[in-house]
Order: structure tokens, then C-alpha cells, then sequence
């Protein structure tokens, strides 16, 4: 009896099984169809989303094209390209910190291999350098130091110390630059040096000033800044003989900056007793190229400019009828305000008056003017304030531009 029980539930599970494996089959068929439609669906969604954000991209229409990169970012969130094109789209749009936190998310992949690591890094520095946060871009530059973005983070490096005067720190970025011999930086690291001379001036530190002039004159011997400002310092010194010869060297190097340093060097002849020489100077150097600058300091020594033939006077001409010699070259409303300055008017009452509207009139083109991005100062500027290039002014003022 118990033999023919235990056959008959033997031969009922067994029956069971084989209707069993069938429906298991099938429904096993049925999940993996299920799952490779599924992934079909998003695979086609995902390159929809990203081909439609490109069109968008194309057609300038960042919003939308922000839009289809975050849906597709979402359909597919290894893909790292999507990452990076939708950090470099929150960046144009001055979505800093969406930006960042895309670049950041990007560097916490541990999947991410080192070319990508350093392009996320790269790009994280752009976006706190756009946001301004310049002490977070500085740290994010300073780990691309031996990747392929190195010399482009030592020129952002470069900019940031140069914008916030740290002198010591741009000059070793400069020279590491100049090692690469990539360009030359020689004339920047010049720069540099007078710039640090003129915080050890300040600081009461002559001797170290002169020696940091003296390396910039070595790194630039064609540059004009580094010899004015060793002459300033050797006239701050009383070296007005030293100063004078530095001056009349620097004339015979870099002639047209003549008007930059005309008034040190008239200062510097005087100091020396040496008035004849620097006025020869003056007067031909005025004769080649006539500028407003120059005509001072010849008249300051007392001499006059050389004087076209058609000009003639019912005296001798004195050194205030340079004025009206530098007017027969150009049209100069500063040099007529000049001379009239000291003339006699009929209606003498109103003199004042019309001086005062005259200096008002001339106080603008008595302006610098940057040839890069045209800000205008009444200070000569090495480094201009407003984009940051360097002897990007002309040596001449705005009216004789």
C-alpha cells in the first residue's frame, strides 16, 4: 500500500515538472524580450535626446539644447562626453555653479580614465576662473602641473598673479614659461622685476630696488621701462649724472620712447649741469617726430624747436613760441591753450574764465589711450588696468594719436 502511494505522488510531481519547465521557458523568453525592448527604447532615446541638443547647440538656442542634455545625461549617465558638453554649456551661460558641480561629480568617478580626469580638472578651473573665484582656480591649475593643459594653466596662473600684483609668484610662473620655449617671456619677466623694484622702493629698500632693476635691464636690454625707472631712481637718489647717462643711452635704443622720459632726462641734464647736451637732443629728436612731451622739455632748458621758415616773429623768438612752432606742425588744442596761457588778451578780466575752460577743454587729450581695449588714463601704464596687456599704450597722448 505505502509502495503504490509513494509511486503515484512520485509520478504526480513528476508530471508537474514537465508541464513546469515549458512555462518556465517561456516566461523566461518573455522577460528577456521584455528587458532587450526596454534597453532598444532607451538606447533610442538617448541619441535622440543627444542629437537634439545638438541641433539646438546649433542653432543657438542654449536652453533647449540644456534641456535635451540633461535628459540624456539621465537616459545615460556613464556617458562622459554629455557631461562634459552640458559643464561647458552651463559655462557660457554663467551657470557657474551648475558648472561645477558637473565637473566635480565627473573627478569623483572612480571609472574615469586620466586623459578625461585631467580634462575634468581643466575644465573645473575654467569654471571658478569665470566665476572669478580666483584662490579656487588657482588651486584647480596648480594639479594640472605635468598633463597636457600645463602651459595653458601656467598662463592662467600667469593672469591671476599679475591681477592680484603677487610679483614674486608671476615672475616663477614667467620663467617657467620661458623654459618651455614656447614663446619668449623675457620682456614680462621684466615687467616683473620693476614692479617688485617699485614695492622695494617703497618700502624704503633702495639697494634691493636697484638690483632688481638691474636683473631686468639684463633679462630685457631693449626695453625702455626697466632703464626709466632705474634713472627715477638714481634721480631720487641725487645721481642726476648716472641718471643722465642712462637717459641718453635709452635714446639710442628705444628713440620712440623719447616722450615718456623727456622730462626726467631735462630734469637729469640740469641736476648734472649737462643742459646743452639733452637740449640737442631734444630739439632734433622734436624735429623728426614733434610731440607735445618733448616740446616741454626743450622749453624748460630754454630753447626753442627748430622753426619752420614760414613762421616769423617781431622779436626773437623766446622758448614760449615753441608753442606756435609745434601749432604750424599739428593742429594741437593743447599747445594753443599752452600759449595762451602766457599771452596778454585785450579783455584781460576774462582771462581766467577762459583758461580754466581751455584746461577743461584739453584735460582728455591729455590722455594715454590702450591700443588693446582703449581705456584712457592721465597716467602712462605699463600694464593696462583694464585688460591687462602689457605696453599695449602708445607713448604718445590721445590728441596726438
Amino acid at each position: 500500500m505505502w509502495n503504490r502511494l509513494w509511486r503515484d505522488n512520485m509520478d504526480f510531481d513528476f508530471s508537474w515538472l514537465l508541464l513546469g519547465l515549458p512555462i518556465a521557458f517561456v516566461l523566461g523568453w518573455l522577460a528577456s524580450r521584455f528587458d532587450l525592448r526596454q534597453l532598444k527604447l532607451e538606447n533610442r532615446q538617448a541619441p535622440k535626446a543627444y542629437f537634439r541638443g545638438l541641433n539646438f547647440l546649433l542653432n543657438e538656442q542654449q536652453d533647449q539644447a540644456i534641456d535635451a542634455f540633461i535628459e540624456a545625461v539621465q537616459n545615460d549617465p556613464d556617458t562622459q562626453e554629455l557631461h562634459f558638453a552640458l559643464g561647458n554649456l552651463f559655462r557660457r551661460r554663467g551657470e557657474y555653479q551648475r558648472a561645477v558641480r558637473v565637473h566635480e561629480h565627473l573627478l569623483g568617478r572612480g571609472d574615469l580614465s586620466r586623459a578625461d580626469r585631467d580634462r575634468a580638472q581643466h575644465a573645473l578651473a575654467q569654471d571658478f576662473l569665470r566665476a572669478g573665484l580666483l584662490d579656487r582656480a588657482e588651486a584647480a591649475l596648480q594639479k594640472l602641473e605635468g598633463t597636457r593643459y600645463e602651459n595653458e594653466a601656467r598662463l592662467s596662473l600667469l593672469a591671476i598673479y599679475e591681477r592680484s600684483r603677487e610679483w614674486t609668484q608671476a615672475a616663477e610662473v614667467a620663467q617657467k614659461l620661458d623654459d618651455s620655449d614656447q614663446a619668449s617671456y623675457s620682456t614680462r619677466r621684466a615687467h616683473h622685476l620693476c614692479e617688485q623694484a617699485i614695492e622695494q622702493t617703497t618700502a624704503g629698500n633702495l639697494a634691493a630696488a636697484t638690483q632688481l632693476l638691474r636683473q631686468a635691464t639684463a633679462l630685457a636690454p631693449q626695453a625702455p621701462r626697466p632703464a626709466i625707472d632705474t634713472a627715477n631712481l638714481q634721480l631720487r637718489n641725487g645721481e642726476s649724472a648716472a641718471a643722465f647717462e642712462t637717459l641718453m643711452a635709452l635714446s639710442e635704443t628705444a628713440p620712440l620712447a623719447l616722450p615718456l622720459f623727456a622730462v626726467s632726462l631735462q630734469q637729469a641734464a640740469i641736476g648734472s649741469q649737462r643742459a646743452g647736451e639733452a637740449l640737442a637732443l631734444l630739439q632734433r629728436r622734436y624735429a623728426a617726430s614733434p610731440s607735445i612731451d618733448v616740446l616741454e622739455a626743450v622749453i624748460s632748458l630754454g630753447g626753442t624747436p627748430i622753426l619752420p621758415d614760414d613762421l616769423s616773429f617781431a622779436e626773437a623768438p623766446t622758448p614760449r613760441d615753441g608753442y606756435i612752432a609745434h601749432l604750424s606742425h599739428q593742429p594741437s588744442l593743447v599747445a594753443a591753450s599752452r600759449w595762451l596761457a602766457g599771452e596778454t588778451l585785450t579783455h584781460e578780466q576774462f582771462h581766467p574764465q577762459v583758461q580754466r575752460a581751455l584746461d577743461q577743454a584739453t584735460r582728455p587729450l591729455m590722455r594715454y589711450r590702450c591700443a588693446a581695449c582703449g581705456f584712457e588714463a592721465h597716467q602712462y601704464f605699463w600694464h593696462c588696468p583694464g585688460c591687462q596687456a602689457w605696453d599695449s599704450y602708445p607713448p604718445r597722448r590721445v590728441e596726438e594719436l
